[in-house]
């Protein structure tokens, strides 16, 4: 069973010999962790819902069933949305392998059980047991996890972080670059060097980025691929499946059976129990 474990006790990840360290936190309701840092790396898995997370001048959404990587000792603020589930894995900083810049990587099935497995046992586990082997497989597999350029770039740019809350609040908006240019008084060139300056993307593939992640969100949530087209505002769901598969390489029902499919075999693995931190 999973131990619950209060967020106030993450000091005592840090301190901790382990070299990896797993955590289940319910997120209740949004709340913000202000500015920190941590001597160990922490990975944040959305395994419902999904996080937000502040690095620097720029910040992340991440999706259902991807993970945010935070280097040790690298500032940042984390948001979770409200009643998300996620997974946290602290990582020594004596370990190598992992990215060394904040970035959102891809997790596979596998690398997920093995996630919740070690969540799910005592993390103060013996360095020479059967947890610090889980914990050794874990890391070997997850050094080997890509790099997914899936996230959805925010900013503290006043102008874009109106468009991406604008964004985010009414993903089926279908305002083009001029309408957004007219409702901030600017150029249309103008916003389009501000938007690419902020986010690194032109305008429509930062929409494009934001509308995968709702789509994943709302295709793991039971919606039929018609109900997500509807979410995004697109005119047909073929419309939906063609930008979906320009950017997946695969339709929405093939990436959801094909997920589906992992996850039946998920369920002949001794999966924890998650319970609420307080």
């Amino acid at each position: 069973m999973q131990l619950s474990q209060d967020w106030n006790e993450i000091i005592n990840f840090e301190i901790m010999p382990q070299p990896v360290i797993a955590k289940i936190e319910y997120a209740q309701l949004s709340r913000e962790i202000p500015l920190h840092t941590h001597p160990k790396g922490q990975l944040i898995l959305a395994l419902y819902g999904y996080v937000t997370c502040e690095v620097a001048t720029k910040m992340w959404m991440v999706p259902t069933h991807s993970a945010i990587w935070i280097p040790a000792n690298v500032e940042h603020s984390n948001r979770a949305s409200d009643n998300a589930h996620l997974c946290h894995l602290f990582i020594d900083v004596n370990l190598q392998g992992m990215p060394a810049t904040a970035c959102t990587l891809t997790i596979s099935p596998l690398v997920k059980e093995l996630m919740l497995s070690l969540a799910g046992n005592q993390q103060n586990y013996s360095l020479i047991g059967k947890t610090a082997r889980l914990a050794q497989v874990l890391f070997d597999q997850l050094v080997d996890m890509p790099i997914q350029p899936l996230d959805f770039v925010l900013s503290k740019n006043s102008v874009i972080k109106n468009m991406s809350d604008q964004l985010i609040s009414q993903p089926h908006s279908r305002k083009t670059l001029p309408q957004w240019a007219q409702q901030f008084a600017l150029t249309e060139r103008t916003l389009a060097r501000l938007i690419k300056k902020e986010t690194g993307m032109t305008f429509g593939k930062w929409r494009t980025q934001l509308h995968i992640i709702i789509a994943l969100q709302a295709l793991s949530n039971q919606q039929s691929v018609q109900q997500v087209s509807e979410l995004l505002g697109y005119e047909s769901v073929s419309a939906f499946i063609t930008m979906f598969k320009k950017v997946m390489k695969k339709s929405p029902m093939r990436y959801m059976s094909e997920l589906g499919a992992v996850d039946l075999c998920s369920t002949y693995i001794n999966q924890p129990t998650l319970v609420a931190t307080s």
